[in-house]
């Protein structure tokens, strides 16, 4: 087994000691399902939470999929959320004066004396409080599903859920169940809730961006203390230990995702995942390392010297980088966007700051060099989902990464901050950790 490996499963397995989740109060979840109910008004929204298996591992506890817990702040295994809207026609069927409000059901399966020695306590549908707990009026058993269902999509003939989508590693599977409705109603019609939801999710609430400033906070630390252990001789597992060490003690229950620290040639490969070379002088190093606090993430980026002192040419590309981030913060404001084309493109802000700025080894721009994104929306999941096209507005919390990689020179270079929306432009929630150079080897030293 390699050596990150099972240092990996000694750090997430010491996460399940971490503390219980800040969750914000009842009202907002309520608050969202039913926002969710307005723009979904003409079906019945059926959500599943995961199970056991497939929301936890050996390796990391439980942990809820993202829109179940959006929605219901919910996380057990096992449960699943249904949405009943009041039917828009006074001839439905199901019309009545007790119809016409709108009914939110949250299921849970039944309690398992046997498994709990081995999992815990978990709640059950009829225990003492478990409605206060869950913020509901109603809490059913799993079991009762499927005759809810029937009687609910009554009038609508149509059901929202979360559908299937194009899997990849930073994007959470489907819980599998959702297969069942087409078994339990045949006959309705099966839509998709997914950017629905992405629409109300990218709309960071107060509690929300509580949570990420503790994430943001705690990995701020976990970077200082990387660039304190930092050396010629090294091995980039030890920073990657040292940053897991600072994040568990700050609260995090696990990493965002899985940590990149790659020097030399390795700070050229994008999502780099060994962090097994050894580092050495007139290397860079970059760290992009990122924690999770009560299921909220962050993600930053920093390139430093393994030597303490920068090179002059990783100099010069480190401040061709800096200077594309500080354009693309000054631009941030509402109406603005993620995407690479357009008057309103960030991207288009970067790229041509760096494809005017600085030159490779044969005298060419370096745009060619700057090969991803500008950034990305960051929530429940370090990549959160967002509607295609959408315009930046206040209260969205979004990456600003510009970076160069240079495989002939040895050179990746990426700055990465995490970044608040404003009413008139942005807040960088990671602000703390120094992005200069000269600051950054002055703390080195």
């Amino acid at each position: 087994m390699r050596k990150t490996a099972g240092l990996f499963l000694i750090l997430c397995l010491l996460a399940r000691l971490a503390p219980a989740l800040e969750r914000e109060p009842a009202e907002v979840f309520a608050g969202r399902r039913a926002r969710l109910m307005k723009s979904l008004p003409n079906g019945v929204t059926v959500l599943f939470g995961y199970t056991a298996a497939e929301g936890e591992s050996l390796r990391n506890p439980f942990r809820q999929q993202s829109d179940f817990y959006y929605l219901t702040g919910w996380n057990e295994p096992g449960a699943i959320l249904m949405l009943i809207p009041p039917p828009s026609e006074r001839n439905s069927p199901a019309y009545s004066e007790v119809s016409q409000m709108p009914r939110e059901i949250l299921f849970l399966p039944a309690r398992d004396s046997v498994e709990e020695r081995w999992t815990g306590v978990k709640s059950g549908p009829y225990d003492e409080g478990v409605r206060e707990k869950a913020g509901f009026q109603v809490v059913l058993g799993t079991e009762i599903f499927e005759k809810e269902l029937a009687s609910a999509v009554t009038g609508f003939g149509r059901i929202y859920t979360l559908k299937p989508r194009p899997h990849a590693a930073d994007r959470e599977p489907v819980p599998s169940r959702y297969q069942t409705l087409e078994k339990i109603t045949p006959l309705a019609e099966i839509g998709d809730a997914a950017q629905a939801i992405a629409a109300l999710r990218m709309v960071k609430s107060p509690g929300e961006i509580a949570l990420i400033q503790k994430a943001t906070d705690a990995t701020v630390a976990a970077h200082l203390a990387a660039w304190r252990r930092a050396r010629p001789g090294l091995y980039e597992y030890q920073v990657a230990a040292t940053m897991l060490s600072i994040l568990f003690d700050r609260g995090c229950e696990r990493t965002a995702y899985s940590p990149i620290v790659g020097a030399g040639i390795n700070s050229t490969i994008l999502h780099y995942p060994e962090n097994s070379a050894r580092m050495d002088s007139g290397q860079v190093l970059l760290m992009d390392v990122g924690g999770e606090y009560s299921m909220y993430a962050t993600d930053i980026t920093r390139t430093i010297p393994v030597g303490g002192k920068f090179s002059p040419r990783q100099r010069e590309l480190y401040d061709v980088v800096l200077g594309a981030q500080k354009a693309v913060l000054a631009a941030i404001k509402p109406g603005m966007t993620l995407g690479r084309s357009g008057g309103n493109s960030l991207h288009q802000i970067a790229f041509q700051y760096i494809n005017t700025h600085g030159k490779d080894r044969e005298g060419n721009p370096l745009g060619k060099y700057f090969i991803h994104g500008i950034g990305h929306h960051v929530g429940l999941e370090v990549h959160d989902p967002s509607t295609p096209g959408a315009e930046l507005a206040p209260g969205m919390v979004i990456t600003v990464e510009p970076g160069v990689y240079i495989p002939e020179e040895k050179i990746g270079i990426r700055i990465e901050d995490i970044v608040l929306v404003t009413d008139t432009g942005a807040k960088v929630l990671s602000a703390a950790l120094p992005r200069e150079a000269e600051e950054i080897e002055r703390l080195m030293r």
